[in-house]
């Protein structure tokens, strides 16, 4: 009896959706299990084979915890506002809404299809209003914020006022930008306006002048992360550096608990290395160079003090405010036309971009504070505005970008630190000795850091510091389809909306385009303001802010009272295993962390981080297949030969290649201009060339899941996702291979139906059953806690193999193993566990037990050798002594076949290794 996989698949995936299979037990005495998958844009691509890798992987996880008697929680959603809906919308005019929806739809098909255990009755969209209610909800918690560095954590803001009242904020150490110090009694002067200016310096999300990332042809703000070589990560449109009123969040306060915390978790090393940088703590001091002609003084951040004497130059970032100040007459043009160049590169291009030097000399100098030398002041665009005061005393003969940088213009390099070559390189380790630095001389790096503040702090041109690299977040997008800002605009100061009003739901608006005057879609809508008439902010949020904190959200996804119910807060708790992308280190994953930790300040969560263990899927990549066409003709010409001939190579459908064979009919009907093309052949045949890429529609490598799974089934797809390599990796498609799993799937079902029909024995199994099912049960148990799921695979083929090698039929054998392959294979495993007459679903069942004393070897399989030479092998019983060994091997029919009329001189027995016999 054939295996019939499309009517299986349906049939069970239809049956979990009409019992609500995976939706989780109302028992919360019994342990959870929080599985979640980074939830996906849909986008109108929708999937192609490489997304599924990781919801497998979890899927796979969530589905042994379940049976493993843990209460799983598997939910799945869409991150659906975001740009690329917009972007559409404005080429069609048709709103965004809806081809999300469509999209939507189209994703929830194909997930459906390949048959994960996601409970759909939890699904969230970011862009429902009645999810967004409470974004903003947490974005007007924020702004009524304050960071309290004694207490170290974020407090209402109502305490901060009282503090104001009572003692003005000369000694409030809080997260800030005021600059101003006021009393008690000023504060109580002040207007209701200047009293909301001031507090807005102080909130956790506010409203400032701010220097941006700004897109013209996209008419938004974009974040660093999603800006690359200038250009923006979506449509590739220049990107230029812009001051602008924007919405932050200050998540600055929270950078050293972001860094510290990361030991808290089991997240990838590289994840955390990637967010330490991001964040970028460094401890030193700042120092101050005074200027000539009496303009004021530089001040510098450095984290190795020890090497002031080193100082050859200053160098400034294009946007700091004292270049337009110092620079002189003679370098006025040179230094404004470099600004206005570097100032337009991302901080992060600019970070990554170490070849590149450039720079200018603003014709201005300061004086060294301990040498009284003369220091010449430049622009250099490697210098950022954000990173501690943005200047840099540059100390080239132990900094690798100073020393490039000098090298570059010819400017002196001093040895301060013995041990190094500088005729090489900078000397940039932190040992060795001080030299040519007065009285630091002769102090070890250590030494000399601390004698050097010291020194520094006593001259009173400096202080003591721990900087940071992180920058507040931008939070304002020039764009439509996200989700509105509750603020409304009184005397141009901010307020939020009362949250009795929320959700501020996103209004209509003619055009999904920015106004005539520049303003944002918003400002098109009529009637954009509150009952009294006050104007509502125009911005909207940007992308990570609805993923920030979804994963509360699936925990009680329908209240409308709360952002989740206590109870199930307080259950839930945090994801156990997170599942997603590693691009997302420095964006998505610090970002959900920070709002974390303020929600946890603020006694609404029980939890400081968002998920314990952390799991980055590699990519599924494509194999993008090449014709050759012969430049100027319609001619193409066969991969071995095209060195024949000057040809441009052509990315071609994948889906009309096979085996590197091009189909030349489906070829010629594929595009208008291939109707008339000609073909120089090897063979008879055109062969394709082919290279592994990134799998896009634009390569013309994408292999839609829907035709595997139509093809060969879902649990087949399911299983070579997982043969491919470990989930961690990034590995080829290769359609070819898909082949084997399939044969896999046939042959399981095959144990079921020896005699053409389902059967099973009810015969107690023997030895070496119990003993292949068992070592299958103790792989598959660690492989799956080690979440290494391609060698899974290889082990359930090499148990089938054996089971068919000793014509297994034994229900003691066979149902277990259908067990612990249903988180791989579950369809199939459902249909053989109700043909074994269980009623239920097979995801509910125990995980079969290990019993060791299966997996102990009665017996050896014994190489017999002739003079050296193995010959065969023989098994036989691990408790017989030397002499009963030998005489087992005498008497077998192999012996007396190898050995015919030769002598035996001597018969060598190492009991459990080897038979030697010497003739």
């Amino acid at each position: 009896m054939e295996y019939n996989f499309r009517e299986t698949e349906k049939k069970w995936q239809a049956y979990w959706a009409k019992n609500k299979t995976f939706s989780p037990e109302e028992n919360l005495l019994k342990p959870k299990f929080y599985s979640l998958d980074m939830f996906p844009y849909p986008s109108g691509a929708g999937l192609h084979v490489g997304h599924p890798l990781g919801y497998i992987a979890s899927d796979i996880y969530s589905r042994y915890k379940r049976m493993r008697g843990y209460n799983v929680l598997h939910p799945m959603g869409y991150d659906s506002f975001g740009l690329p809906a917009e972007q559409y919308a404005i080429q069609t005019g048709q709103h965004p809404a809806v081809t999300t929806e469509k999209n939507i739809a189209r994703y929830r098909e194909q997930l459906d299809r390949i048959g994960f255990s996601f409970d759909w009755s939890r699904e969230v969209r970011t862009s429902d209003p009645s999810y967004y209610k409470w974004t903003q909800w947490i974005f007007i918690q924020l702004f009524h914020s304050w960071y309290n560095k004694t207490s170290d954590k974020a407090e209402p803001i109502s305490t901060l006022v009282s503090q104001f009242e009572k003692d003005g904020n000369g000694l409030v150490h809080a997260q800030h930008s005021c600059e101003r110090t006021f009393t008690a009694a000023e504060w109580k002067s002040f207007t209701e306006k200047e009293q909301q200016q001031v507090l807005l310096q102080y909130r956790l999300t506010y409203l400032s002048d701010t220097m941006v990332n700004w897109c013209p042809k996209l008419g938004t703000v974009l974040a660093n992360e999603e800006v690359k070589d200038g250009l923006s990560e979506r449509g590739g449109f220049p990107v230029v550096r812009k001051l602008m009123k924007q919405w932050s969040m200050r998540i600055t306060a929270y950078a050293e608990r972001l860094q510290k915390d990361l030991e808290l978790i089991e997240w990838p090393e590289s994840i955390k290395e990637a967010q330490k940088n991001w964040i970028g703590k460094s401890e030193g001091s700042t120092v101050e160079f005074k200027l000539d002609n009496e303009i004021g003084v530089i001040e510098v951040f450095t984290t190795r003090p020890d090497t002031i004497f080193g100082v050859t130059f200053l160098t400034l970032a294009p946007e700091n405010e004292l270049v337009s100040m110092i620079t002189t007459p003679d370098f006025k043009e040179a230094v404004t036309a470099y600004v206005n160049v570097a100032s337009n590169r991302s901080e992060r291009e600019r970070m990554a971009d170490v070849k590149r030097i450039s720079g200018v000399f603003t014709g201005a100098y300061a004086t060294h504070p301990f040498s009284g030398e003369k220091i010449p002041v430049w622009v250099g665009d490697y210098v950022l505005a954000g990173y501690g005061t943005g200047a840099v005393m540059a100390v080239p003969g132990h900094d690798s970008r100073d020393y490039a940088f000098a090298k570059h213009f010819d400017i002196d390099i001093r040895e301060v630190v013995k041990g190094g070559d500088l005729s090489k390189e900078a000397y940039e380790a932190k040992d060795g000795t001080i030299i040519n630095s007065d009285f630091l001389n002769g102090l070890s790096v250590k030494e000399a850091m601390a004698a050097a503040i010291e020194a520094i702090e006593k001259r009173a041109i400096g202080k003591r510091r721990i900087n940071f690299r992180l920058r507040d977040a931008i939070f304002s997008r020039q764009r439509y389809w996200g989700e509105p800002i509750p603020v409304f605009f009184k005397d141009d100061v901010p307020y939020t909306l009362p949250e009795e009003q929320l959700p501020l739901v996103l209004p209509e608006v003619d055009k999904y385009l920015p106004t005539e005057e520049g303003e944002p879609p918003l400002a098109r809508a009529k009637n954009w303001q509150t009952m009294d008439g006050y104007p509502l902010e125009t911005n909207t949020m940007p992308g990570w802010a609805g993923s920030s904190w979804y994963f509360l959200r699936y925990m009680d996804p329908h209240n409308d009272k709360r952002f989740a119910d206590e109870k199930a807060v307080n259950y839930w708790k945090d994801v156990d295993l997170y599942v997603g992308g590693a691009e997302h280190a420095t964006g998505h994953l610090l970002y959900v962390r920070f709002w974390t930790k303020f929600l946890f300040d603020m006694g609404h969560i029980p939890v400081n981080e968002p998920a314990r263990k952390l799991v980055n899927q590699g990519m599924i990549q494509g194999v993008s297949s090449f014709v050759y066409r012969i430049n100027g003709t319609n001619t193409y010409v066969s991969h071995h030969q095209k060195q024949n001939f000057e040809t441009t190579a052509l990315h071609v459908d994948v889906s009309i290649v096979k085996d590197n064979v091009l189909d030349l009919q489906k070829f010629k009907a594929w595009l208008p201009e291939n109707k008339d093309a000609e073909f120089i052949l090897d063979d008879g045949n055109y062969i394709c060339g082919s290279e592994v890429e990134k799998m896009s529609k634009s390569k013309h490598n994408v292999v839609n899941p829907d035709e595997m799974v139509e093809l060969y089934g879902a649990d087949t797809l399911r299983m070579y996702e997982m043969f491919l390599g470990p989930v961690e990796q990034s590995k080829p498609w290769n359609t070819n291979g898909i082949t084997g799993v399939f044969g896999f799937i046939k042959k399981f079902w095959k144990l079921f139906h020896v005699s053409g029909s389902f059967a099973v024995s009810e015969v107690q199994p023997s030895k070496a059953e119990l003993k292949v099912l068992h070592k299958t049960i103790k792989k598959i148990t660690d492989d799956i806690e080690r979440f290494s799921f391609n060698t899974s695979v290889a082990t359930f083929m090499i148990c089938v193999n054996e089971l068919t090698d000793l014509k297994c039929d034994k229900r003691g054998i066979l149902e277990p193993l259908t067990r612990i392959l249903s988180p791989y294979a579950p369809h199939i495993a459902e249909e053989i566990w109700s043909r074994l007459g269980n009623t239920g679903s097979i995801s509910g069942v125990e995980w079969p037990q290990l019993i060791e004393e299966h997996l102990v070897d009665d017996a050896f399989s014994y190489p017999v050798s002739f003079n050296g030479k193995t010959k065969f092998n023989l098994e036989i019983p691990l408790n017989l002594s030397a002499s009963e060994i030998q005489e087992r091997v005498m008497t077998a029919e192999e012996t007396r076949k190898f050995l015919g009329d030769k002598e035996v001189k001597k018969v060598i027995v190492v009991p459990g290794r080897i038979v030697n016999i010497v003739i």
